[in-house]
């Protein structure tokens, strides 16, 4: 049964809220923080992003960007930019995105869960990347970013949560430079704590949703702090960390699609012969074209819109991995035509959130910088519950949530 409680956050006063904000560490890259965060002191940026404070060219992973995580992350305090609670509490966060609002519980998760699988994955870490989050939370002492989850839709946890946000006035409500809303809500209630912990307590998983390298670095992070307080009791909030949880049935996932440098050694018509062994393929010319099915791709080459159908036979719909379309092109065309066996260290590849659109697959291609791009059919949360709870993997790359968890609405201190 899952463990989800409330925790005392460090959060920002309400008038600095919309200036802290800012998006997570791993969907900007240095330049476009350096913007983003451009005429702002207050951008959480100067955190999880630290290098935006060094000199240009300093690699994000110098151990001065660390150092100046930490130094930056004090000032936000000594400053109170960012203010502790005075109680543990559990926290509303709300996102409105395309119309639509989602409603998640921001609280703390057990690292027991995570080493356990009650908190299930659905995809590889990398070493490399968790070792550069667990040194953020060493250096900070603290989950600055809150990790994604989602669980199955519970009626009576819904509609508390609905009910008690349409009942209360947020604590924060802005909207950000994107587009996308935020709310927030303080639940200080003890009796509605109490009955939200109980409620989850009833849950046999979490899902990581997004945030698999936060997550495995917060959770070996607290392993760690075990190691060093042999007598912990695990009442500690390093035995805990951050997470906002969302019914599943709120969610919306997009398409994550590829960008590759090179053909291997293939001309565009060898490319496409090739291709037809596996699928039905159709010209759409210059209009951009997007999948409308699963086991329908869309593929951007040499000026030209394509529509490719696998062919029935080329996939398994019983093997819960081959059915999906990742498992698709990453078998038959990125390994067997383009010669790509890892996707996780091939440097021939890329991937482009669907957020960006397709005109984005097309200006890399056009670009010279790719030779093709595929975007893909997304997959649905039943297909990524399915998979968590059978304990198979997806191949790397394969989910892209909307909207993105703004950071910095709340903190979870490990100590």
């Amino acid at each position: 049964m899952a463990i989800f409680r409330p925790f005392k956050a460090l959060r920002p006063p309400k008038e600095l809220a919309p200036k802290v904000a800012a998006k997570p560490y791993d969907v900007i890259n240095t330049e476009e923080a350096r913007k983003e965060a451009e005429g702002n002191p207050y951008s959480l940026l100067h955190i999880t992003r630290a290098e935006i404070d060094l000199p240009v060219g300093t690699d994000e992973h110098d151990p001065r960007v660390y150092e100046k995580a930490k130094e930056n992350f004090q000032k936000f305090i000594e400053n109170k930019w960012l203010i502790p609670d005075d109680d543990a509490y559990f926290y509303i966060y709300a996102q409105t995105m395309w119309n639509k609002t989602q409603y998640g519980i921001v609280g703390c998760a057990s690292i027991d869960d995570y080493f356990n699988n009650v908190i299930k994955k659905h995809e590889l870490t990398r070493r490399d990347k968790e070792e550069d989050r667990m040194k953020h939370v060493r250096v900070t002492n603290a989950n600055v970013e809150p990790v994604f989850f989602a669980y199955k839709s519970v009626a009576e946890l819904d509609s508390l949560i609905m009910n008690y946000a349409n009942e209360h006035k947020p604590e924060y409500d802005f909207i950000a430079n994107d587009g996308v809303g935020h709310q927030f809500w303080v639940i200080k209630e003890k009796e509605l704590i109490d009955k939200i912990q109980k409620l989850f307590a009833e849950m046999p998983a979490l899902y990581v949703a997004d945030g698999h390298h936060r997550t495995a670095a917060a959770a070996l992070v607290g392993k760690e702090k075990r190691e060093q307080h042999p007598n912990y009791t695990g009442e500690e909030d390093f035995n805990y960390f951050m997470a906002v949880v969302f019914p599943d049935n709120q969610l919306t996932i997009i398409d994550y699609n590829r960008v590759v440098k090179d053909l291997n050694g293939l001309t565009p018509q060898e490319f496409l012969d090739k291709l037809s062994e596996y699928f039905d393929i159709e010209n759409k010319g210059k209009n951009e074209y997007k999948p409308n099915k699963l086991h329908n791709f869309s593929m951007y080459l040499d000026g030209n819109w394509y529509s490719l159908t696998a062919k029935k036979g080329t996939y398994n719909d019983n093997d819960p991995i081959g059915v999906l379309d990742v498992t698709i092109l990453s078998d038959l065309v990125l390994n067997n035509i383009l010669g790509i066996k890892d996707l996780r260290t091939d440097k021939r590849i890329d991937f482009v959130g669907g957020i960006r659109g397709l005109g984005e697959l097309k200006r890399r291609v056009d670009s010279g910088e790719m030779a093709v791009a595929f975007a893909l059919y997304p997959v649905s949360m039943k297909q990524l519950m399915d998979i968590a709870d059978s304990g198979n993997i997806m191949p790397p790359k394969t989910t892209w949530f909307e909207p993105k968890l703004r950071s910095g609405l709340s903190i979870h201190l490990l100590d």
